[in-house]
């Protein structure tokens, strides 16, 4: 079976980090729950904020290091999770019900890619 990378972006600057729903815990663990019995789930987890983070870039033969926080960036990657899906349409499926549990009020994108394999 294919396995799939999801890449949550966000807005760092936008997120309120106190301000979560009162349910919204216990819907992602409940979905997190589902997903891992599901057989999918073969790892996630959210990411430090780009202020701890450092980039870095090989451009014309060398290499630089940029600390974060990335002020030129608007969206940073969150979190990450590695499914193993039938298919595409099971890997956005997931993504979409991912979201859902997200307040209206947010921007969440996620990206789905295949991993290419052997």
């Amino acid at each position: 079976m294919p396995r799939f990378l999801s890449m949550i972006r966000v807005n760092e600057n936008e997120i309120p980090t106190d301000e979560f729903p009162e349910d919204f815990n216990e819907r992602m663990g409940k979905l997190l729950e589902e997903i891992t019995k599901a057989g999918v789930m073969l790892d996630t987890a959210g990411l430090l904020p780009s202020s701890e983070g450092t980039r870095v870039t090989w451009s014309g033969g060398k290499l630089s290091y940029t600390d974060g926080p990335f002020t030129e960036t608007k969206e940073v990657i969150g979190g990450y999770a590695l499914m193993q899906c039938k298919d595409k349409a099971e890997a956005l499926e997931w993504a979409k019900r991912f979201l859902e549990i997200h307040p209206e009020e947010w921007t969440v994108t996620c990206e789905v890619r295949q991993i290419m394999e052997g």
